[in-house]
């Protein structure tokens, strides 16, 4: 049995690798900053918190990484961790810089000092590259962030680049670009737009304030996702991998179909506030996953409306007083 550590294992991506690596055979330990107070209710909701080994571990500490590392020796290990809202980042640049750079630092240190043969898995982002005039983004894209978020994960991304290289760790980078579910917390757009639709669709009306409609992204399926992450740290030789569907569409068709598919008209009931634009925003970015298919034989099956759809339908299902 192969034993699995996952940093974050709360969080959307970190809850559904969980549940993919237990159908494996993994033995998986989640790690939480604070693992006694922390509910783990989207372990709760996929119905694995009992097969989940959660621990405490702060990945700002490096005493604490080591400790953990020591007790449990994983084979592999997943860096989910971190503040993953490119929105939040404006408002806390310091804390996200230092959460995403320290925490993947502190892990491939605390490797080297322990001496441990596990593979690595780094959550890079999309969102390091930047706007590209319209162009997919592939590996060899260069970086241009503009957000604090995006700014901490090219440093987070290089550093692991630097280590592979200089001490020859098997670790990897997984370039994601956006991904989403019905796990994704409430200030993420996609989210906030989903559950507009059906509170309005069942309240007979109202209205949904939105930032910039006009931007694109490239949108998928999170559990996908997390296939190609396992994959990634399957393989002979450690490379980052680009992991995206390779189809931008704007957030105004991404309201148009959640709206649609509760039998409301967007127009009718979605607002463009200044207040809420962002510092910079990304106009337009999406990535090209040939790499991902040729040398891993991943390739996203659902696309923006499939997830739309299956957001919609999730939300529908829950209670509205939830």
């Amino acid at each position: 049995m192969k034993t699995a550590l996952i940093c974050g294992v709360s969080g959307q991506d970190g809850t559904y690798l969980a549940e993919f690596l237990l159908n494996k055979g993994y033995r998986v330990i989640g790690t939480s900053r604070d693992a006694a107070v922390n509910r783990f209710r989207n372990l709760e909701k996929l119905g694995i918190e009992a097969r989940v080994e959660t621990v405490s571990m702060a990945q700002t500490d490096f005493h604490s990484i080591v400790t953990v590392l020591d007790k449990y020796r994983p084979d592999e290990i997943y860096n989910l961790a971190g503040q993953s809202s490119v929105g939040l980042s404006f408002e806390q640049p310091i804390e996200t810089f230092n959460g995403i750079t320290a925490g993947v630092l502190n892990l491939m240190e605390a490797i080297r000092f322990l001496k441990l043969p596990c593979r690595l898995y780094n959550a890079s982002s999309g969102d390091c590259f930047g706007d590209q005039g319209g162009e997919p983004c592939s590996e060899e894209t260069a970086f241009r962030p503009i957000s604090p978020y995006a700014t901490a994960k090219a440093a987070a991304h290089w550093a692991v680049v630097t280590y592979r290289s200089s001490f020859d760790l098997f670790a990897c980078n997984g370039i994601l670009f956006n991904h989403e579910s019905p796990l994704r917390p409430a200030r993420f757009v996609t989210q906030k737009i989903v559950a507009g639709a059906v509170e309005i669709a069942r309240n007979g009306g109202g209205t949904l304030s939105l930032g910039n409609l006009d931007i694109s992204r490239d949108w998928g399926w999170a559990p996908e996702y997390v296939h190609a992450m396992w994959l990634m740290l399957q393989q002979k030789e450690p490379m980052d991998y680009v992991i995206a569907t390779g189809q931008p569409n704007r957030l105004r068709d991404f309201c148009q179909v959640a709206f649609e598919a509760v039998g409301l008209n967007m127009e009718d009931h979605v607002i463009s506030e200044s207040s809420l634009l962002r510092p910079s925003d990304i106009a337009l970015v999406y990535g090209d996953p040939t790499r991902a298919k040729e040398n891993l034989g991943w390739e996203a099956q659902f696309k923006m409306k499939d997830v739309v759809h299956a957001m919609i339908e999730d939300h529908r299902q829950t209670p509205a007083d939830t």
